[in-house]
């Protein structure tokens, strides 16, 4: 398995994440990354509030690099369901892809995206289609 460095390296280039929203990778392993986002003013709602678009980019970047990191196909997502449950209190919200099944041409992650006040704030799951690499 590659390194943390190299993952980053690799997905630096998805600027809107990184970039930005300041999302970070923090642990890769087989089919799992766990990624960051400290949360700002640039994250918030009219109300106050995170934007769910803020949490869903969260979760869609650490699907993208759970189910595209060090694979010989590269993997997009057909469809992403967002269920959100609790609004955060906290500072950081922190996304956590795994993968439930896999097969010749999909995939099922589920996303779970928790603050650092371990509160559970979104369930986000992503059908992936695997397509071969341009």
């Amino acid at each position: 398995m590659g390194t943390l460095e190299e993952a980053r390296s690799i997905f630096s280039k998805d600027l809107y994440a990184t970039e930005l929203s300041g999302i970070e990778i923090d642990e890769i392993g087989k089919d799992y990354a766990k990624c960051s986002m400290k949360l700002t003013e640039k994250h918030k709602n009219a109300y106050g509030g995170i934007m769910g678009g803020a949490i869903y980019t969260l979760a869609d970047f650490a699907f993208a690099v759970a189910s595209n990191y060090e694979k010989e196909q590269a993997t997009v997502s057909l469809v992403g369901q967002s269920n959100f449950l609790s609004a955060t209190k906290g500072s950081i919200l922190y996304a956590q892809a795994r993968l439930l099944k896999d097969g010749s041409r999909n995939s099922f992650f589920e996303v779970n995206v928790t603050d650092d006040l371990d509160k559970l704030i979104a369930v986000v799951s992503f059908t992936g289609a695997h397509v071969p690499f341009k």
